[in-house]
Parts: structure tokens; C-alpha cells; sequence
């Protein structure tokens, strides 16, 4: 996420089709996984059945227990801008040490929200939620603290990225001059408030990931990790205006969706090949919205009335990219609580476990531990038990091999104590690493 405008929410997005949904991957709002990024929200792991090799409060084998850390308008980390090194690295700390605490074993920390590097980056400036200025050297290297402490402490360290959104709003001058944006203003496309990186341009392709690349090659990092923007989020009586890219790009396509779905296809299959050039052992994962398709639309997609689709609204094929076998690993955000009658948990986790049946694409499940206590979500949610439950439904499906949980503020503070519950209930052992 998505991590996303954090107020938006993925309710409001099934039932009245708004075109935020998610919290996560990840952003910083809830629609996006990161944050869902607009995104928030992201999240945990279950522990092994019996079915599958463990018994309750033990780990399954290569069980992944996760959580998203959004730096995205300091969602979680850094708390505020402007902080001294020193009390930045003592916050990045705390997180690592609350993920121990709480057994998990991966942290997902955003590291590219908006187009910006939370590293010394040739490709594009420091990022603003560090010092409150982009383009301003944080006087450390945090990408490359949080990869030497989080594996002191045994926690898997993924660089979690967004590939296209430029900023959070649509003033191009706020962009530091030598940002790459203001230098290729064609490539740039407002939208909804936002500025973005066109997907449809193969320059833009390959810049993005000649970005991201340069902190594979230069950290011993576990994993890479998008969450789900790629189109953006429909907007309504807005138009994202590629028409110029499609008249180039577009003439062998039998629509502009089509088209646009090709763009997003080559950008993981691309970047999934150059990864394992560079970094071999390092995992590529995607966290989607958890609604591929409506089975109301096409027959192969879930029982669900989602407002957004990925496949239809963010022009992201994710059924596609698991069942060949694309990425790694899959973790859709299933935001919702189980009995949730537009999008049932009980209901997308077994759809997205068949979906990863046979492909060798592991499935680890998003969860949304931001909603838990929210006085604005469903009674569901106001239950200490209710992502405790998810966990112990998950059991059954031997494809879920863990969870994701959004996001790092709320596995701290825990407002009602699901997540304590999570770890009495499913992780009273401490956690192997995941691989």
C-alpha cells in the first residue's frame, strides 16, 4: 500500500466503488498496501497446523510473520520530519525490536514512496520524510541500518517500492529542480491530486527500474516488494491522460486496457528477471488490492461485489502474474473481516489459495491490523479476536504460508490487543527465519 490516504478506507471502496480501497504495501493510504499509501496496512503470519506439520503456537515451516513500516507522509517512520540521525536510527530500532518482541521474522520498510530514495541514490534525491527537505543528505544511511540491524535481530529486511507515483500532489515546481520529473516533464502525468510516472513509456520503464535496482545491487536485501499501485486508483471524472503514449505505443492492442495491462506485465516480468541477475536470493513479491475480479465480471474471479478490480481499474493482471509463476510471492490485502458481506475473508483467502495451487508462488496474506479498534470500521473489528480468527482459518489452507501485517505503528501500539492476541494464540515461539 497504500498505504494510501490513510482515512480512505477499503470499505467504502467495495461498497460505494471509491477509488481508494486498501490500507497497507505497503503508501500510505488504505487502499494501497502501503499505507496503504495511500497505503496502509499489511501484515502478519499464522502458525502451523497439525495438516501442515506444527501444532498451535509453533511455526510451520518457511511461515513468513511480517509487518509494514510506511514512511509515506511518515505513516509510521520516521514519526515526524526533521529529527536528528541519531533519534531517526532510535526509531528505525524500536520498530526492529517491537517486531522481535512480537515473534515476527520480515519487516517490509518502504524505502521508494514518492519517486525518492531512503538511501544515497544516483537515480533519484533523499527523500523529504527524512529532514522535511528533498534532496537533503540525512547524514546516514538508513536502507543500510535497517538491513545490518533487522539481520542482527534475524528479521528478513524487504525494500518495499512504489514504482510510478511522483508525489502526493500535482505542483511539479514543489520537486527538487534536478528531480527527474522536472527534467523529463513528459513522462509526468497528474491525476487524482497526484503526480505520476506515465507506465506507458518505455523510457519510464526502464528508468523506474534502473531506480530500484541500485538498492538491490547495493544492499543484502531479502526481498523486493511492491504493494498494489501501478494505474492509479480510479478517480471519478478523471481521465489519466496517456493518449499520446497510447498513439505511439498502442496500435497492436484491440483496446487501450489491453494495452495498459501489457505495460504493467513487462514491468514484472522485467524487473523479476533483473532482480535475480543481480541478487539471486533475494525473494520479488507484489501485495495487491485483494479483488482481482468480481465473479460477476469474469467467472474465474471471487465471490465478491469489490468496487475496484484490479485487473479492470489498476490495469494489474495479479491471477496472471502468480499462475505463471512471474514473482515470488503474492500477498493480497484482505482488509476485510470474515462474514464481511462484500468481500468475505472467508472467502478470498481459499479463491486466492487456489489461484497459487501448483504455480510455486507462495501466498502470504495482508492483514489489517490498522482497522482493529477503530471506532469507524465494523463491530467485527472492534473485536480482539477477529485477526486472531484469520489466522487460525488460514491454517487450513496449506498454500498460506504467512501473513503481512499493516502496519508497524499498530503492531507497536496495538490499540485493543489483536495483535497481542495474534501472538498468544498463533506465535508464542519465536520465529526461524522465513527461507
Amino acid at each position: 500500500m497504500s498505504r494510501r490516504a490513510f482515512a480512505v478506507t477499503a470499505l467504502s471502496t467495495l461498497i460505494a466503488g471509491a477509488a481508494t480501497a486498501g490500507a497497507a504495501p505497503a503508501g500510505a493510504e488504505p487502499s494501497g498496501a502501503d499505507g496503504r499509501d495511500e497505503g496502509y496496512g499489511k501484515g502478519g503470519g499464522n502458525g502451523g497446523s497439525e495438516a501442515n506439520g506444527g501444532s498451535k503456537g509453533m511455526r510451520a515451516t518457511g511461515e513468513l510473520r511480517g509487518m509494514w513500516l510506511a514512511t509515506v507522509s511518515n505513516r509510521d517512520w520516521p514519526s515526524k520530519t526533521g529529527l536528528t540521525a541519531a533519534q531517526q536510527r532510535a526509531e528505525l530500532i524500536t520498530h526492529l525490536d517491537t517486531a522481535v518482541s512480537r515473534h515476527l521474522n520480515a519487516v517490509f520498510l518502504q524505502v521508494r514512496p514518492t519517486a525518492d530514495a531512503l538511501w544515497s541514490s544516483p537515480y533519484e534525491p533523499w527523500s523529504q520524510v527524512l529532514t522535511g527537505t528533498q534532496g537533503k543528505d540525512p547524514g546516514w544511511d538508513p536502507l543500510g541500518t535497517a538491513v545490518q540491524e533487522a539481520h542482527a535481530r534475524g528479521l528478513e529486511l524487504h525494500a518495499w517500492f512504489n514504482p510510478y507515483r511522483i508525489a502526493n500532489n500535482t505542483d511539479p515546481g514543489k520537486l527538487i529542480a534536478s528531480h527527474p520529473a522536472r527534467r523529463n516533464p513528459d513522462w509526468v502525468v497528474p491525476y487524482g491530486g497526484k503526480l505520476y510516472y506515465n507506465p506507458g513509456l518505455p523510457e519510464v520503464r526502464a528508468f523506474v527500474q534502473d531506480a530500484m535496482l541500485d538498492a538491490v545491487r547495493k544492499y543484502d536485501i531479502d526481498g523486493v516488494h511492491w504493494d498494489d499501485y501501478f494505474y492509479p486508483y480510479p478517480v471519478a471524472g478523471q481521465t489519466f491522460d496517456d493518449d499520446a503514449a497510447y498513439e505511439e505505443y498502442g496500435g497492436d492492442f484491440p483496446g487501450r486496457a489491453s494495452w495498459r495491462r501489457d505495460n504493467i506485465d513487462k514491468l514484472v516480468q522485467e524487473m523479476a528477471a533483473r532482480i535475480k541477475a543481480v541478487r539471486p536470493g533475494a525473494d520479488f513479491g507484489i501485495s495487491p488490492f485483494g479483488v482481482w475480479r468480481n465473479a460477476s465480471t469474469d467467472p474465474l474471479g471471487s465471490d465478491t461485489r469489490g468496487g475496484v478490480e484490479t485487473y479492470d481499474d489498476l490495469y494489474a493482471d495479479t491471477r496472471k502474474w502468480v499462475r505463471q509463476n512471474w514473482i515470488d510471492y503474492i500477498c493480497p490485502q484482505i482488509y476485510w473481516n470474515i462474514g464481511f458481506a462484500a468481500a468475505d475473508y472467508a472467502k478470498l483467502l481459499p479463491w486466492w489459495a487456489g489461484v497459487a495451487k501448483g504455480t510455486g508462488t507462495k501466498l502470504y496474506v495482508g492483514e489489517a491490523l490498522y482497522k482493529a479498534g477503530d471506532p469507524a470500521q465494523p463491530a467485527a473489528w472492534q473485536d480482539p479476536a477477529e485477526l486472531s480468527r484469520h489466522l487460525t482459518f488460514a491454517q487450513g489452507y496449506p498454500e498460506a504460508k504467512g501473513h503481512v501485517f499493516f502496519a508497524a505503528k499498530e503492531v507497536g501500539a496495538d490499540r485493543i490487543g489483536a495483535m497481542a492476541r495474534v501472538v498468544a494464540d498463533h506465535y508464542q515461539q519465536p520465529a526461524m527465519p522465513p527461507r
